[in-house]
């Protein structure tokens, strides 16, 4: 049963995937997770020697071909680099993972720490979908998977930059949905909640209810791809997306995040 569901998801989407900040956390388990449905990987972060590290584990657990690419995602010229990269692979699957958190008031929060934010969490998934969905687009078959979060569901005091560029990577994603459901692309944002990662870790380590581990929310999110364009996993974050996203007034789902986010932090 699991190897065929394997097959048709290869089937479905070819040969090769992209994973974008693949050095740790919920990237490595997606890259894993492909590399068990028989997947060639190319992988991508800034971080060479971790990137190697998770390539060498899937190397020799699934003996799937993995391609590492060191580069940072908030150069503009990323997607160009990645393109080049690329030649002559028949792409599938592109997963935007990378993001960029900066913390704390944002009038307080360095100039810099916001630009980067932007470049990687807005600029970055935009920039690779417009590069590499073509190509899907031509062969009429494709799959493109960005990850979102519950504080992009709401204004986020505290982590205000992080929160409007995940609710940025909401509407992308739904829009191309709307476009391209008809040609033979599935599209899907994943709206998660805490996810127990090396990120998470340097931001909080708190545990919160219903909290996922990374593999879970990995193949959940997998296997929701071509079923809808948004997905919430665990069904605790699901009642919580739904009591902020639409049963609450607005002002108070944003002082819930505001306690979450202090909570936390």
């Amino acid at each position: 049963m699991v190897a065929a569901r394997h097959e048709a998801f290869r089937g479905r989407y070819g040969a090769w995937a992209l994973v974008a900040g693949a050095s740790e956390g919920l990237g490595a388990a997606f890259a894993r997770e492909l590399g068990r449905r028989g997947l060639n990987l190319v992988l991508i972060a800034r971080r060479d020697d971790a990137l190697r590290q998770v390539a060498e584990g899937i190397r020799a657990e699934q003996g799937v071909e993995v391609r590492c690419l060191a580069l940072d995602l908030a150069d503009p010229q990323a997607a160009v680099q990645v393109s080049d990269a690329l030649a002559g692979l028949e792409l599938g699957l592109l997963i935007y993972n990378a993001a960029s958190v900066p913390q704390g008031p944002l009038l307080e929060t360095d100039t810099a720490e916001i630009d980067q934010a932007v470049a990687v969490n807005v600029h970055g998934p935009l920039a690779l979908v417009r590069a590499l969905v073509p190509g899907m687009r031509e062969r009429e078959r494709g799959g493109v998977l960005l990850m979102s979060s519950l504080a992009g569901l709401q204004g986020a005091p505290g982590i205000v930059a992080y929160s409007a560029s995940k609710a940025f990577n909401i509407i992308l994603a739904e829009g191309l949905w709307g476009e391209l459901r008809e040609q033979g692309i599935d599209v899907l944002v994943c709206c998660s909640g805490a996810v127990p990662t090396p990120g998470y870790e340097r931001f909080s380590g708190k545990k919160v209810p219903g909290m996922l581990s990374p593999e879970e929310v990995v193949r959940r999110t997998l296997d929701a791809l071509g079923r809808g364009p948004r997905f919430v996993p665990g069904l605790t974050n699901r009642i919580v997306a739904r009591m902020i996203g639409w049963l609450l007034p607005r002002k108070t789902a944003i002082g819930i995040m505001a306690k979450n986010t202090a909570r936390l932090s």
